[in-house]
């Protein structure tokens, strides 16, 4: 009865993640909250979960369940997979461009190659003193 409540509290919890995720991807929403209302309906009737696995030659219904995580898992992990290539790519055809951008800049350019401040982060770049400001 305890890993029940506790299974619940933690479906629960997946719903409220499937609604929020429903506003910007749908089909996450979507497949999360069908995953939840089946998980919370087989850890409430467990005979149900049995007879389904016997259905489809499984001995035990949390044989099945496990089966599925499993296959569930392998997806997610091959989706964040591809995504994160996916980004990779982008990120280098994005260097690539801005390289050749700026090697086409600098060929246009008809004087001295100008020279590029350095990004400070999180510091003020030091002030010469008054009198260096004058004779500039």
């Amino acid at each position: 009865m305890i890993a029940q409540l506790l299974l619940t509290a933690f479906l629960a919890l997946v719903l409220v993640y499937a609604w929020s995720a429903h506003r910007t991807v749908p089909i996450i929403g979507l497949l999360a909250s069908g995953a939840a209302l089946a998980g919370l309906y087989f850890v409430w009737v467990q005979e149900h979960a049995t007879a389904l696995a016997a259905l489809v030659g499984i001995g035990r219904g949390s044989d099945l369940i496990v089966y599925i995580w499993v296959v569930i898992s392998l997806l997610i992990m091959l989706n964040l997979h591809l995504k994160l290539r996916l980004q990779l790519d982008m990120i280098t055809r994005l260097a690539r461009a801005v390289a050749l951008d700026r090697a086409k800049e600098s060929r246009r350019e008809t004087g001295p190659p100008r020279k590029r401040r350095p990004v400070m982060l999180g510091r003020k770049p030091e002030v010469p003193p008054i009198e260096l400001q004058a004779k500039k």
